[in-house]
């Protein structure tokens, strides 16, 4: 009896499972390579959006607005686009390992740059002021040497009476 109401529940669930609608492929479906650099560049524009969005907003950036001008497709494509990979696991599924790996590869080449503006900085704060100086201005060729007296004589009434 047990297995009767095993396979009989078995049963429901396959048939049930019958009537999915997929969403049919659109006929202007974004490309799967423009669509990894679609959502490379919008993981990237809700990164900078969280980061500061005052900074955004008096520059009067719109995130979506600048993906369909930079990529010249509408935001509706983009949705139905994203409806219709989503259907598809292994194929969304690569869609975003790429999307990952850019971001990655985005991520070292910034970290790489900072790096290197760090080390700047760091040399810079660390150069004395003497060494860009000459310590021995005694000896540079191009100021008046020393005559032995630093400082000139005081006069005298008596001197000047003569």
């Amino acid at each position: 009896m047990k297995k009767l109401w095993g396979v009989l529940a078995a049963l429901i669930v396959l048939v049930s499972c019958q009537d999915i609608n997929r969403t049919p492929k659109p006929d202007n479906l974004i490309p799967e390579e423009k669509m990894v650099e679609v959502l490379t560049e919008l993981s990237l524009l809700h990164g900078a959006r969280s980061y500061n969005m005052r900074l955004r907003e008096e520059k009067g950036i719109n995130a979506y607005s600048y993906l369909t001008e930079k990529f010249k497709i509408d935001s509706i494509q983009i949705v139905r686009s994203n409806e219709y990979y989503a259907q598809n696991y292994k194929q969304y599924k690569r869609i975003y390992e790429k999307v990952k790996e850019r971001l990655e590869l985005l991520m070292a080449e910034f970290d790489s740059i900072r790096e290197i503006e760090e080390k700047k900085r760091d040399s810079l704060r660390n150069i004395k002021k003497d060494s860009i100086i000459p310590r021995d201005f005694k000896n540079d060729s191009l100021l008046p040497q020393p005559t032995g007296r630093e400082r000139p004589l005081p006069v005298s009434r008596s001197r000047m009476q003569q």
